[in-house]
C-alpha cells in the first residue's frame, strides 16, 4: 500500500486541492448547502469520467515516457499537469470561443464567467474543427505504432502481420489517413467539409512536425552520447506527449458540458482526472508493467486508433462518450487478458522443459 501511494500522494494532495477550490466557489457562487454538494459531485464526476475515458492515454504515455530520464520523467509529471490543466482544459476552450466570436481573451473570459450557456454553444459548435484536428492527431499516432516494419510482436497476428508487410510502402499511413478523412468530408456542407479537412490536415502537420522534432532531438543526443540515447528523450519527447495529451482531451472537454456549462468546475474535474492519469503513467513505467504484459500497449494503440475514428465521425454522427470509453476499456481489458495468457502459457512451457 505504502509503495502504491508513493505514485498517486501527488495526485490525492492535488485532489484535495482542486476540491477545496471547488468548495469555496460553491460557496462564493451559490446559497444554498444543495447548490455546493451539487458542485462537489459533478467535479467527482468528470474526474472520474476523465480517468475512465484515458487509461490507454496513460498506457501509451508510458511507451514514450519509458524511454526517456528520471529527470524529463518528472518534469512531464510537474510540469505537464500545468500544460494540463491551464493549457487544454481552459486556455483552449476559451481560445476556441474567442476565434468563434471574434472577440478577445478577455471578453471570452467574461463570456465564460457570466455567460455559460452561450459559451457552451460556441464551444459546441467548433466541434467538427476540433474533431477533425484531434482524431487525424490520434489515429497517426496508432497507425504508426502497427505500420511498422520492424514490430515483432503482435496480438490481433491476422492484422497486424499485414499491416507491418505493406508498412515499407512510403507514407501509406499518410495516404489511408487522407482518404478516410476525404470519405468523411463528403458527408458535411461545404462549409463544414473545408473546415473539417483543413483541421484535420493541420493535426496530421501536427503529428509529423513533433514527431520529427523528437527524432531530430534523438539524433543530437545519440550524437553525444557513445553509448546511445534514449528514444524521445527529453524535450522532444515531453512535447510529443503534451501534443498527445491534448489531442485526448479534447472529446472530454467537450463532452463535460453534458454535466455542466461551468468553465471553473469542468477545470476543476478533468484536471482530476489529468493528474491521475500521469500518475497512472509513472506507476506503469515504474513498475514495468508495459513489459510484464506484451499485448497491453497493442491494446491501448488500438484504442487509440478507435478514438481518432470516432473523433473523425463525429463531424457527421454524435457517438456518446460512454461508448468510446467502452471501446477502449475493453480493448484494453482483452489485451492484458491475452497478456496474462501468454504468460502463463510460457510458465507451463518452461516448467514442462524443466521436468524433461
Amino acid at each position: 500500500m505504502a509503495t502504491l501511494l508513493r505514485y498517486y500522494t501527488f495526485s490525492l494532495v492535488f485532489t484535495a486541492a482542486c476540491f477545496a477550490l471547488g468548495l469555496w466557489y460553491g460557496i462564493a457562487s451559490t446559497d444554498s448547502l444543495g447548490a455546493v454538494l451539487q458542485v462537489l459531485w459533478i467535479i467527482l464526476v468528470l474526474s472520474i469520467l476523465e480517468i475512465s475515458l484515458s487509461f490507454d492515454n496513460a498506457v501509451v504515455n508510458a511507451t514514450v515516457l519509458r524511454e526517456m530520464d528520471p529527470v524529463w520523467q518528472q518534469r512531464f509529471l510537474v510540469w505537464g499537469i500545468a500544460i494540463a490543466v491551464f493549457g487544454t482544459r481552459i486556455v483552449f476552450p476559451l481560445a476556441i470561443v474567442a476565434i468563434a466570436a471574434g472577440i478577445g481573451p478577455v471578453e471570452a473570459v467574461n463570456l465564460s464567467l457570466n455567460d455559460p450557456e452561450r459559451y457552451e454553444e460556441i464551444v459546441s459548435g467548433a466541434h467538427i474543427g476540433i474533431g477533425g484536428f484531434g482524431g487525424a492527431f490520434l489515429a497517426m499516432v496508432g497507425l504508426k505504432f502497427f505500420f511498422d516494419a520492424d514490430k515483432e510482436v503482435h496480438w490481433i497476428a491476422t492484422v497486424e502481420r499485414q499491416l507491418t508487410k505493406v508498412s515499407n510502402l512510403p507514407s501509406i499511413e499518410i495516404g489511408l489517413l487522407l482518404v478516410v478523412m476525404w470519405v468523411i468530408s463528403l458527408q458535411l456542407p461545404d462549409a463544414d467539409a473545408l473546415t473539417f479537412l483543413v483541421a484535420g490536415m493541420l493535426g496530421l502537420v501536427t503529428f509529423i512536425a513533433v514527431d520529427a522534432l523528437g527524432e531530430w532531438l534523438n539524433m543530437r543526443e545519440e550524437a553525444k552520447k557513445a553509448s546511445g540515447a534514449v528514444v524521445r528523450s527529453g524535450l522532444g519527447g515531453f512535447l510529443y506527449l503534451e501534443v498527445l495529451d491534448a489531442s485526448f482531451s479534447f472529446d472530454g472537454v467537450i463532452g463535460a458540458f453534458a454535466l455542466s456549462n461551468n468553465m471553473i468546475i469542468i477545470a476543476l474535474g478533468l484536471s482530476i482526472g489529468a493528474m491521475f492519469v500521469r500518475s497512472m503513467t509513472i506507476h506503469l513505467v515504474r513498475k514495468g508493467t508495459l513489459a510484464e504484459y506484451r499485448y497491453l500497449e497493442h491494446g491501448a494503440f488500438w484504442a487509440i486508433i478507435v478514438l481518432g475514428g470516432i473523433m473523425l465521425l463525429s463531424a457527421v454522427v454524435h457517438i456518446p462518450e460512454t461508448i468510446t470509453g467502452l471501446i477502449g476499456g475493453v480493448l484494453i481489458g482483452l489485451s492484458f487478458w491475452w497478456s496474462v495468457r501468454h504468460n502463463r502459457a510460457e510458465r507451463a512451457a518452461a516448467s514442462a522443459a524443466e521436468a524433461d
